[in-house]
């Protein structure tokens, strides 16, 4: 039995609520590497958590009392539902009082769904689908007319009022533009009752075995009444136009006494051209519906073409040589032979560079030709062997994507290119659903808006709308405007509705579901939050505080895994785990209200918090004395105009650290991601992917290669781990082999791989956990009963190194490896990189679906750090300072500097003022985001960008370097 534990209650917390408690005591919280601690967290109070990088912030928050809410939470089902689900473990922590509803709002989280959008996330577009429907005006998509809708009386007044007197001829259409002979149809008709149609304009008696052509396009109508409307014959012209209307499904056509058509219809249609639409609902305007979506695209806004530029990416190539990359070089088959006879006609041979075929031979390869061409016989020298008519490479591709093995499909992707939608412009929506209006504006018009060009357009909107519109849209637009103004609350006033979530980055992401959360108005909840405010300039860094002060007030307690000295400092407790990462953390170093914190008197472990000293100025990273001035050379882009980017022009200066700011959407991801990197990468490795608009790039010449080291996953499975992506893993597995146990036994390298049978564990087949997978909620990883998480099988395990197997060196911290592996260079390199990163703290086998992105950003880096670098290198880095403690941050600039100081070039995407402070050369972007932004606003030193008045990054960076 636990021992039972109290814990004296902080003096002044009275925020007494339906739990009884007025804090949250955690009794005992073993969880990784937390040392048995008792922590108490004040409620309905905004709480950061912090401490240098794998101290045992995030096994506090998430791992403990997340889990420990998330298991009550499953415990209050039913017997019968988690018989479905299985029993939560419980985190290893002995009692936890006062825990309320958790709600985690963490970054890993994202969605890879391209069809998860900003707006469906936050419901704005559900909202905005709802009042197109309820509201929307029709528009024709051939005519522009207002859509009509008529009544049968108003179509009776109609025709009375303009026709009396006329000779005219009642129809119901039946066939709308269709191909077929329809002999059917007519036999049909004449039992009704019916004798004449009107087929492709002509009227006809129908006759026996009348038919007509099946392979052309035709319009049938059936003749209801032929009469000339007089006021005394209304009851006459109501039972025809009733026949006439039901027959044709709604709709029907007249032809007056001159043989115009007109048409009619009690669903929208336009009057001069006779296009009718379905009666608008929700599903009209979701591009996730078979009724809204573009057909085209299936509602994705973009589509995959197979190009003649994928198909032939170097014309300088001969055919032989593998000019056609879907080929390869020239070997013994039949297409090669028929290209062969095809050149022959133009007096080219397969040996010919493609740069010198004419435009026509070229067009003849990539989509065919009907020409016929003959391959000649080997055996009967001067006859043809057979004749054929070339399909085309470009043809045959799209034939074996429409029915292949997956194999193919996967290998095809290789070829494809990701291009606008041609049908709907990357609207997503079918052609009817846009030309629906609310003042002046269809759907998806409203959709590329960024969020406060959308919030000016809602804000006298009622103005611009009919009365009927005004009283339909009254409460849809209540909640439009109160979600778009959470949006603007976090600072998030540059995004689109439009825009996919999967583009985002890992704050933007968490921020909008806070939004979201904040939306809900729930009261008595614990919110966990990790970093919310990575990725926002210091300028919006105030708005998010708020959010978060707003959410604490309406009645909940807010507790955030934070670096970041704003929001330290503004927050009502804070909570410092430490003194060290792994091993060395897990103990709480600091406590207590921002000003207690910073006087550092908690009496808890040895050695004082670096977090206070730190956020009080006693410690800090220091200005260089001096800044690189680089080699004098410039990469030059010009004319970069994706995105919302103003004709922008990069001078980048080689040989130093560069650091790009500005606030969040002004353009840094476009200019940086989107337009330099896709440049680069087609230059020094033939990359398909295409970069944002610009005019010309100079300077290329004076780099050798490029790396980008962005915060993506290193693996979505928990077979990927550090020590397989960094290639520490081979080495250690070739290490093994060698070893005088294992040439006995005679194991290859290949024995102590968990991704290859023999070795392996086959019950988790090398996982070391099995994947549940559940029916309603995600799917759950539960540790492999048989290997217990080990991976591998009994045999290979008793294969020993220094009195360690295999998966005792998986289950090493760096920091570990680093003395274990001395004696071994290749792997102590990769070891000593990652322990320079700041990565000492995890283990070598480490999940990679358990990194942060902060964190498997820094392993890419160790393993780019860990090649011979040539001093010519360009490096890419994108907001490396997420997920890190200040003492981290020094480390890391550390590491860049010595990359910068052997010639090459860093350039780093950053918000973090310690990092800009330092860099020798810095690019501002701004002034504002989304359209507002998009201008190189201030370049030069730290120093020089301070001064300059209209830039944000300016004025934050002048009172960091005046202390």
């Amino acid at each position: 039995m636990t021992e039972e534990k109290t814990v004296e209650r902080q003096p002044g917390l009275t925020d007494i609520d339906l739990t009884g408690y007025d804090q949250i005591e955690v009794l005992g919280a073993r969880e990784h590497n937390l040392k048995n601690i008792d922590v108490v967290i004040p409620r309905n109070k905004l709480v950061v958590v912090t401490g240098i990088s794998g101290s045992g912030k995030s096994s506090l928050a998430f791992d403990t009392i997340y889990a420990e809410g998330q298991r009550r939470y499953m415990e209050s089902f039913s017997a019968y539902a988690r018989s479905f689900i299985g029993d939560m473990e419980r985190p290893d922590v002995d009692k936890i009082n006062g825990l309320s509803p958790v709600i985690s709002i963490e970054q890993k989280t994202t969605s890879k769904n391209p069809r998860s959008t900003v707006g469906t996330t936050t419901e704005i577009y559900d909202f905005l689908r709802l009042l197109y429907a309820r509201a929307g005006e029709a528009y024709s998509y051939v005519t522009g007319r207002k859509m009509e809708r008529q009544s049968q009386d108003q179509i009776i007044d109609t025709i009375l009022g303009q026709y009396e007197g006329q000779k005219i001829t009642l129809l119901a259409p039946i066939i709308r533009s269709r191909k077929g002979h329809y002999r059917e149809l007519f036999v049909q008709i004449a039992k009704t009752g019916y004798t004449k149609v009107r087929v492709d304009g002509a009227v006809q008696d129908i006759v026996p075995k009348m038919q007509l052509d099946r392979y052309k396009i035709h319009d049938i109508e059936i003749v209801i009444d032929r009469l000339v409307p007089k006021t005394e014959d209304r009851y006459r012209l109501s039972q025809s136009i009733q026949t006439a209307m039901k027959q044709g499904k709604g709709a029907m056509q007249m032809l007056d006494g001159e043989g115009k058509l007109i048409y009619f219809s009690q669903n929208l249609m336009d009057p001069e051209s006779g296009i009718s639409y379905d009666e608008p609902s929700p599903n009209s305007f979701s591009f996730n519906s078979p009724y809204g979506a573009c057909p085209v695209c299936n509602g994705l806004g973009v589509v995959e073409e197979i190009t003649e530029e994928s198909v032939i990416p170097d014309k300088s190539l001969s055919i032989s040589r593998g000019a056609i990359a879907p080929l390869g070089e020239y070997r013994e088959l039949w297409i090669f032979k028929e290209i062969e006879a095809i050149l022959k006609k133009y007096k080219l041979n397969l040996t010919t560079p493609v740069v010198k075929f004419p435009e026509e031979l070229l067009h003849a390869l990539m989509y065919g030709t009907e020409e016929e061409a003959t391959v000649p016989s080997k055996k009967y020298v001067g006859e043809d062997y057979y004749s054929f008519k070339f399909e085309g490479i470009v043809n045959f591709l799209k034939r074996q994507q429409e029915n292949s093995t997956d194999k193919i499909q996967e290998w095809l992707k290789d070829f494809m290119v990701v291009k606008k939608c041609p049908e709907c412009e990357g609207a997503r929506l079918k052609k009817e659903s846009l030309f629906f209006k609310v003042a002046e504006k269809n759907i998806s018009e409203l959709a590329r808006m960024d969020i406060s060009e959308l919030t000016e357009w809602f804000e006298d909107v009622e103005s611009r709308m009919t009365n009927r519109q005004n009283i339909i849209g009254k409460e849809i637009l209540k909640e439009i405007r109160k979600r778009i103004g959470f949006l603007l609350d976090i600072g998030l006033d540059y995004l689109t509705l439009d825009r996919p979530l999967r583009t985002l980055s890992g704050g933007e992401a968490q921020r909008i579901r806070l939004a979201t959360q904040i939306g809900t108005q729930l009261v008595g909840v614990l919110y966990i939050m990790d970093e919310p405010s990575i990725g926002l300039h210091q300028r919006d860094n105030v708005k998010l505080i708020d959010s978060l002060k707003n959410l604490r007030d309406l009645g909940n307690t807010v507790l955030v895994v934070e670096h970041d000295k704003d929001m330290m400092l503004e927050s009502d407790f804070i909570l410092d785990i430490g003194p060290g990462a792994g091993r060395h953390g897990g103990q709480v170093v600091n406590q207590g209200t921002p000003e207690e914190f910073l006087k550092n008197q908690y009496v808890g472990v040895a050695g004082s918090s670096t977090t206070a000293d730190y956020l009080s100025g006693r410690r800090a990273i220091e200005v260089p004395k001096e800044r690189r001035k680089g080699n004098g050379k410039f990469l030059v882009i010009k004319n970069a105009t994706g995105h919302n980017l103003k004709n922008v022009t990069l001078r980048l200066p080689l040989g130093r650290m560069v650091t790009i700011t500005g606030v969040s959407g002004s353009g840094k991801s476009s200019l940086i991601h989107e337009t330099l990197f896709p440049i680069l990468n087609r230059h020094f490795f033939r990359s398909k992917r295409e970069s944002l608009p610009f005019k010309s790039v100079d300077g290329l010449e004076h780099l050798d290669k490029v790396i980008e080291v962005d915060q993506s996953p290193i693996g979505r499975t928990p077979r990927s781990n550090p020590a397989t992506y960094t290639g520490m893993f081979s080495e250690i597995r070739t290490l093994f082999a060698e070893l005088p146990e294992a040439k006995i036994r005679g194991y290859k390298p290949g024995r102590f791989s968990f991704n290859v049978k023999g070795g392996r564990c086959e019950d988790c087949e090398g996982a070391g956990m099995k994947k549940i997978e559940m029916e309603f909620l995600p799917d759950v990883h539960v540790m492999c009963e048989t290997c217990k998480g080990k991976r591998f099988n009994r045999e290979t395990l008793e294969v020993r190194f220094k009195g360690k197997s295999i998966a005792d060196v998986l289950d090493m911290t760096v920091e570990q490896a680093l003395d274990f592996f001395a004696s071994q260079p290749k792997i102590l390199r990769k070891v000593t990189t990652m322990n320079d990163v700041g990565l000492g703290y995890i283990t070598l086998g480490q999940h990679a679906t358990t990194l942060s992105g902060g964190e498997a950003q820094r392993v890419k880096l160790a393993e780019e750090l860990s090649k011979k670098d040539t001093g010519k290198t360009l490096y890419i880095l994108d907001e490396p300072t997420t997920g890190l403690h200040f003492q981290d941050i020094a480390h890391l600039l550390d590491v860049l500097n010595k990359l910068a100081d052997k010639g090459n070039t860093v350039l780093i995407i950053e918000h973090n003022l310690d990092v800009i402070k330092v860099s020798d050369h810095l690019i501002d972007l701004g002034p504002e985001g989304g359209n507002k932004g998009g201008y190189i606003i201030a370049e030069g030193s730290p120093e020089k960008v301070a001064e300059v008045k209209g830039s944000y990054t300016g004025k934050f960076l002048k009172m960091e370097l005046a202390g």
